[in-house]
Parts: C-alpha cells; sequence; structure tokens
C-alpha cells in the first residue's frame, strides 16, 4: 500500500488566544468556548504564535491527562505550520521506513531512541546486512522568514551537544546526519538562526566540515495529513 505520509487526529478548530509558560495555550473554540491546550513545543515559537490565528487541536480521552486538548496546527497569513514537535521524528522515521528519503535508502533496520553515550540519545539509528551504522538527529524547524527557514528558534544548548556526538560518531567512521524537517511550507532555503544561537550556528558549520551531512525536507499539511515534500538548498556562511 503506497505511503501516504503522517495521519493526523481528528481535529478541533478555534481561535489562538495565547501562549504561555512554554506548554500551554488558551483557544477560543468555534463554539464559542475557551479551553485551555497542551502546546507540545518548548521552542520560541518566533513568528508561529500569533494570537488571533486559526488553530487547529486534537482530544485525547485519556482521564489522566491535565489538559485534554492538544494543540497540532496553526494557520498564518502565508502557510500552515505543524506544531506538534512530536510529529517530526515519527514522520521522518516512516519515510526512510517507505525508502522516501533517497539519501538514507539501503538501511534495512531503523531504531529509534538510541542511547550513544552514557549522557547522549539520538533519534534514529539506521543499519544495513554490512552492519554499517547511520545515526540521526531530526530536529523540528518552524521558523521562517522572508522564504529562509532557520534552526533553532531559541539557544539550545542540547541541539549543540547532539551536533558534538554526531561529530564524534564520524570520527568513529559511522555516518552522522542532522535532519532539519520544516513543518510549514513556505521555505524556499534553510540556513542556522545565528542570530538566536550564534554557538549553534558556528558549531553546524564545523561539524559539517568534519562529515556531518545535513538532510532538509519541508512538509505540505492539512487537517487530514502531513507529508514530507522536497529538499532545500543549505547555505551555512
Amino acid at each position: 500500500m503506497k505511503y501516504k505520509g503522517f495521519q493526523l487526529p481528528p481535529l478541533i478548530n478555534g481561535r489562538l488566544i495565547k501562549r504561555y509558560k512554554r506548554f500551554l495555550a488558551d483557544v477560543a473554540l468555534e463554539t464559542g468556548e475557551k479551553v485551555t491546550a497542551h502546546c507540545p513545543n518548548s521552542g520560541s515559537m518566533k513568528g508561529c504564535a500569533i494570537p488571533g490565528s486559526q488553530v487547529w487541536l486534537s482530544q485525547s480521552d485519556n482521564p489522566k491527562r491535565k489538559y485534554k486538548y492538544t494543540w497540532e496546527l496553526i494557520k498564518v497569513p502565508q502557510t500552515m505550520i505543524g506544531i506538534n514537535t512530536l510529529v517530526p521524528n515519527k514522520l521522518v522515521k516512516q519515510a526512510i521506513e517507505n525508502d522516501l528519503i533517497k539519501e538514507l535508502s539501503g538501511y534495512e533496520h531503523v531504531r529509534a531512541e538510541v542511547k550513544t553515550s552514557s549522557h547522549t540519545r539520538l533519534d534514529l539509528l539506521l543499519e544495513n546486512e554490512a552492519k554499517e551504522k547511520c545515526y540521526v538527529e531530526i530536529k523540528n524547524c518552524t521558523l521562517v522568514e522572508e522564504g529562509m527557514a532557520m534552526f533553532p528558534d531559541a539557544v539550545t544548548t542540547r541541539g549543540q551537544k547532539h551536533l558534538d556526538e554526531l561529530e564524534r560518531l564520524v570520527s568513529q567512521g559511522h555516518r552522522g546526519v542532522i535532519f532539519f524537517l520544516i513543518q510549514r511550507m513556505d521555505a524556499k532555503a534553510f540556513k542556522p538562526a545565528a542570530m538566536i544561537d550564534k554557538v549553534y550556528a558556528e558549531k553546524l558549520k564545523k561539524v559539517v566540515k568534519n562529515g556531518v551531512e545535513i538532510i532538509t525536507r519541508d512538509t505540505i499539511i492539512d487537517t487530514q495529513v502531513i507529508r514530507i515534500r522536497n529538499a532545500v538548498p543549505v547555505y551555512l556562511v
């Protein structure tokens, strides 16, 4: 059966009132009810949390959850944006397993959440029959300005450590990949957000010189499914 992308759960429409305390968002539903939803995105969400914007929430029936709604999508003037940072890992893993990422084809085994040292886990480990290993760290990118996708949208010491770990693994003879998944549809190119995290931007340039690979993909998003689309050019200057 043809792979159709990451299927979203049934969604409820509303308008964003405000996002606050990083993990919370107040939303006015179409019914007029005001609810508080979990925001599954710990970044600054620069340009992605504009009050009054149309948003979509999923709903959980789990009685143990404090907030039954989860913020999934937002529509800004330029595009739809995927808010949930859990989606990129699932989407990329499924795409690799369905041989849709040509740079990562030829691997028979895909494992998620792989411990690579006493203090680090990376998102994916790919292995082929020859036992060759490719480590992949996936980053959710939602910051786009004038067509330029950028990561990170806030200082990320954790992200810096992931780059160091990929560089270390490459030095041992393995492949190391940093995969930027752009959860919106208006990006023409990608660059590190040096104006936000200069250390990350410089470190990214360094590890690429030492053999770490960058893969980018943008997405097609609607209220039913998120699909991986095209690679975008990368600028590290």
